[in-house]
């Protein structure tokens, strides 16, 4: 069996997270995140916790998920808008209209999730 690299955990929370599975894909960052150090750590540390907050507006928990929210953004607002090969300008610009419709106005439906689209 072969051993998985951090990037390969890396790669497979990306397409954890644009399928909506947020708890599985913070685990496989996790077990990146264990590997990684300096500002990758950083970095992967504020996607797990944009995950999670997602996580916590789906089920009501609107307290943890600004609460995690406000954390991510201070990993991930000081990064360049490509980082990691990721769009992550995009990405945060898609968390925050996400957040600002879950946590300001609390509609009965939360709108589409942000999804990770590969830097160009």
């Amino acid at each position: 069996m072969a051993v998985k690299s951090s990037r390969d955990f890396f790669q497979e929370g990306i397409g954890l997270f644009n399928r909506g599975r947020y708890f599985d894909c913070h685990e496989a960052w996790e077990a990146a995140w264990k590997r990684a150090h300096g500002e990758e750590k950083l970095f992967l540390q504020g996607l797990i916790q944009a995950a999670v907050a997602i996580l916590h507006a789906e089920r009501g928990n609107l307290k943890g998920a600004a609460s995690l929210y406000a954390k991510s953004r201070e990993k991930l607002d000081p990064l360049p808008a490509a980082h990691h090969g990721i769009a992550l300008g995009e990405l945060r610009r898609a968390l925050g209209e996400f957040f600002d419709v879950a946590l300001n106005e609390r509609p009965a439906a939360l709108p589409s999730r942000p999804k990770l689209r590969r830097a160009q």
